[in-house]
């Protein structure tokens, strides 16, 4: 993958966007040199292990849900929100198994996803002008002069809670939390108390079925490792290109590959695709599955040149493209860029990112709508199915909270409800509700794909 060009500080040569600008530089290099000796976050082979997975999902024999905070925060961080968070993946990944009958594979946006781009560098309240809030690895939240003044000691907290993060998830993933049935379990708890009870009844039914015949054949928690543990992977925005530098490793059992050990899997965001600039230059070449937002703005020769840059050897895992394009835009786009892809033979993963073009104000709130966000994901599978290719997942930022921040729902959210408990800091995200009812929601396509697929292969 590594070019002979390529190191991993040779993006500090190239133009950089989204950049902090930190006062002293003599802390931040201090920082990056202790970072540097501290222990990887995650391994050669967990990376290799999610790249094939990818290229399953690439080639619809798979699909993908990533899921998680749009930032998290240093001040949320407690046991009982990354249980919750993980639980409620685990609860869609469920659904999404029996409604498409395909090994979901579980990537969360967690443990690492503490920097977000801003649309501008300033930003004012009162009269006053500050730097932007630019993600808790950076700089603080409150509108204050000191809190806005990027910290190179955050790098550090950042790496000890994600550390602590992955630590939590690895235990939940193997130690008995994941089991087929308790998840089952809380399913059928959300089933009953939702407005929708009866659409998602049937999916709820189907599942205990498969469960009971499953455990008359002899297949238990005890027996089946299976359904006792899942795999469990993590992701984020490479943004913070001095905090990815220093977590690169050369692993001796891979040498000469570098690894970003940050997470096993990272994105390049719309705002920082510029196929000459610094981001695009450090992950391309590192050893990882990689990601890069696909926005309204992305054009053929564009994506084309991306793809040459990050994918040179057309490697399939490698790269995932993640449309975020926005309900009224997608048929208008995604369409093109899918076909040249396509003409191209370049394999690469699709998934949706049905959230960030579907953001707009509303009772000074910023939120997304249930609805723009189902339209979406609806669009994305009818526009793979148009073009013969394979839809291979869904992104989304969610929470396993009762926040409200997105509109609408089973429950009918509405704007007046907004400020009874809104909470993020950056974007709005589903809650666990939410989560949950667009899950059965795809499932049902999902499941009405697979039977139209079974009926087209049986008259053949």
């Amino acid at each position: 993958m590594t070019t002979s060009s390529w190191h991993p500080a040779s993006w500090r040569d190239m133009p950089i966007r989204q950049v902090p600008e930190y006062p002293d530089q003599t802390r931040l290099r201090a920082m990056e040199e202790k970072l540097g000796r501290f222990p990887p976050l995650v391994f050669a082979g967990e990376c290799d292990r999610l790249t094939n997975l990818l290229a399953e999902a690439g080639e619809g024999r798979a699909f993908v849900l990533q899921g998680g905070d749009c930032a998290e925060s240093f001040s949320d961080f407690n046991a009982n929100n990354i249980r919750d968070t993980f639980r409620v993946l685990l609860q869609m990944a469920v659904v999404l198994t029996f409604g498409g009958g395909l090994p979901v594979v579980k990537l969360g946006r967690m443990a690492g996803q503490f920097a977000k781009p801003r649309s501008s560098d300033t930003e004012t309240q009162g009269g006053e002008t500050l730097p932007s809030y630019r993600g808790d690895i950076i700089n603080g939240s409150e509108f204050t002069p000191e809190a806005r003044i990027p910290d190179p000691q955050r790098m550090e907290f950042a790496y000890l809670q994600s550390a602590a993060t992955l630590n939590l998830l690895r235990a939940f993933a193997t130690g008995g939390f994941a089991d087929l049935h308790e998840v089952h379990r809380w399913n059928l708890g959300f089933v009953a108390r939702s407005p929708l009870a009866d659409r998602y009844a049937d999916i709820a039914q189907r599942i205990d079925e498969t469960l009971r015949f499953m455990a008359a054949c002899g297949m238990n928690s005890l027996t089946a490792p299976q359904i006792r543990e899942t795999e469990f992977y993590t992701s984020h925005e490479a943004l913070l290109l001095p905090f990815e530098e220093a977590l690169t490793r050369e692993p001796m059992t891979h040498p000469r590959r570098h690894y970003a050990c940050s997470a096993h899997f990272l994105w390049i965001g719309d705002r920082t695709r510029q196929p000459d600039g610094a981001h695009v230059e450090f992950l391309s070449g590192v050893a990882n599955p990689i990601g890069l937002k696909v926005g309204p703005t992305t054009e053929v020769e564009d994506l084309l040149r991306l793809a040459d840059r990050l994918n040179p050897n057309n490697k399939a895992g490698r790269l995932t493209l993640i449309a975020r394009m926005g309900a009224a835009k997608l048929e208008q786009k995604l369409p093109t860029l899918i076909r040249a892809i396509q003409r191209e033979g370049r394999k690469v993963t699709w998934l949706t990112d049905p959230m960030h073009g579907n953001t707009h104000s509303a009772g000074g709130y910023k939120t997304r709508s249930f609805d723009a966000i189902l339209q979406e994901v609806r669009g994305f599978f009818e526009i793979h199915d148009a073009e013969g290719t394979f839809p291979g997942g869904v992104h989304v930022e969610m929470t396993g909270r009762d926040v409200t921040e997105c509109l609408g729902g089973a429950h009918c959210l509405t704007e007046a409800d907004l400020s009874a408990n809104y909470a993020t800091f950056c974007d709005p995200r589903l809650n666990a509700e939410q989560s949950l009812e667009l899950a059965f929601l795809v499932a049902e396509g999902l499941k009405s794909r697979r039977g139209a697929s079974i009926q087209l292969q049986a008259a053949q």
